[in-house]
């Protein structure tokens, strides 16, 4: 349905979704950390994508990261 939706209208942009390894570089934090933290509601939690695969709404992770304090 997604994709019909782009063919009529393509301005309307495609979700894009990050696997685990790109979450870990865009955010600098380990696994385990990711995981405790969504286990604590401090982190986005992950969507699945397919029967045995996760992953995260690059949205989701932008807007945590700018909602965190600047250290300047």
């Amino acid at each position: 349905m997604q994709a019909a939706d782009q063919t009529a209208n393509p301005e309307l942009p495609l979700p894009a979704f990050l696997r685990l390894p790109v979450v870990l570089r865009r955010t600098g934090l380990g696994r385990s950390t990711i995981y405790r933290m969504i286990a604590n509601k401090e982190f986005p939690g992950q969507v699945r994508i397919g029967a045995r695969a996760v992953a995260w709404r690059q949205n989701d992770i932008d807007e945590w990261i700018d909602a965190r304090p600047s250290t300047h």
